[in-house]
């Protein structure tokens, strides 16, 4: 985590520490400080209430039905579990950013950590799922499957790439749960990683660009060349099928807008504050104070792919709204046996039975169907 130390440092969710001992004034950034408190936790608050509507109906759907049928459903299974764990941390961070952290040693290491994990984890599943929907493109057409990618993404395999996801996760978490610590600094305690002089510069600025390169570039990379493909065999549709062609491309172009517009400001400025622990490339302190204030800015933006994963692929896919069909329909014949127990006559409920019932059967789809 970041902080204002002694005027010096911001303090947010990110490991950024830079320090400007060579200043000749302090660079007082009490109004930084204040915009933190007010901003942070008012769009953690929303992203909280939003993201955990969507992500916490997804993990109930499947959940309810136990048994997942598509690797896609794995996968948003996954996913939603890791939003709303990353999404569970922010209350502590606008605690923190309203009043300081008061939770102790422990919680701060914890909280950070978590952080860390689940948000690489959502960029990952992210991938995976792309590469989920360019092998049904690639199944779908009758194309040579004997490669090392379609034998290693099946069902039988998925639990496996799952864990390695969680793995990685983990790993880059590592630091976060060894040097998070809580310091008193500008009359207030804050949460952040402290890093040992050794590794103040080098060590912390080679952390970032790896957090940067699997949490942004390497999703953004898998997306790009999968859903181009997809898109490639969109365009060969017959024309009887345009309307369904256009309507997926534009979920494609939304996919991936989405992920840019979100992702791509902050993993920017990751990557300069990076480069500037190495070699101090902010020596002002307005030039300081805009970074500081756009990291809070771009890193809440960057957050609100939480509240979106769940429109933006669950929502979206046949074999999602199948299985929320199911619960509905179940949920409903509950209702109504429990009505007709009482000796009512449900005529309402009768009708929405109906209009579950002219749904097909389940199948076994991905979100698009090519």
């Amino acid at each position: 985590m970041d902080v204002l130390e002694d005027d010096y440092y911001y303090y947010g969710n990110i490991s950024f520490n830079f320090s400007y001992d060579d200043y000749p004034a302090v660079c007082e950034k009490g109004d930084i400080r204040s915009f933190a408190g007010i901003f942070l936790p008012i769009m953690y608050t929303v992203c909280l209430v939003v993201g955990l509507a969507g992500n916490a109906l997804v993990v109930a759907v499947y959940a309810y039905h136990k048994r997942l049928k598509t690797m896609t459903d794995a996968f948003l299974s996954h996913l939603a579990v890791a939003d709303l764990l990353l999404l569970l941390t922010l209350p502590f961070w606008a605690a923190d950013a309203a009043r300081g952290w008061e939770l102790g040693h422990v919680v701060c290491k914890v909280v950070s950590a978590c952080y860390t994990v689940n948000f690489t984890c959502c960029m990952m599943l992210l991938a995976c799922i792309s590469l989920d929907r360019y092998l049904a493109l690639v199944r779908a057409q009758g194309k040579d499957q004997r490669g090392w990618l379609q034998r290693t993404l099946t069902r039988r395999h998925c639990w496996k790439v799952c864990l390695a996801v969680w793995v990685t996760g983990g790993l880059l978490g590592l630091p976060d749960l060894i040097l998070s610590d809580v310091i008193w600094t500008s009359n207030r305690s804050v949460c952040l990683a402290v890093y040992p002089p050794s590794m103040a510069r080098g060590g912390k600025a080679a952390l970032e660009v790896t957090e940067v390169l699997l949490g942004f570039l390497f999703p953004l990379l898998v997306m790009v060349i999968c859903y181009w493909t997809i898109g490639r065999a969109l365009k060969g549709l017959t024309v009887e099928n345009r309307g369904k062609k256009w309507k997926n491309l534009h979920v494609l172009l939304i996919v991936v807008g989405a992920f840019i517009v979100t992702q791509l400001p902050f993993n920017v400025l990751k990557v300069y504050r990076a480069m500037d622990s190495v070699y101090t490339l902010v020596t002002h302190c307005g030039t300081s104070k805009v970074l500081d204030q756009a990291t809070q800015v771009t890193e809440s933006l960057a957050l609100t792919h939480c509240c979106l994963n769940p429109i933006l692929y669950a929502f979206v896919g046949s074999s999602f709204k199948q299985h929320m069909m199911k619960v509905a329909k179940r949920f409903g014949e509950k209702r109504r046996n429990r009505t007709r127990r009482r000796g009512e006559t449900p005529a309402e409920e009768d009708r929405v039975e109906i209009s579950f019932n002219s749904h097909s059967a389940s199948q076994e789809t991905n979100t698009f169907s090519i």
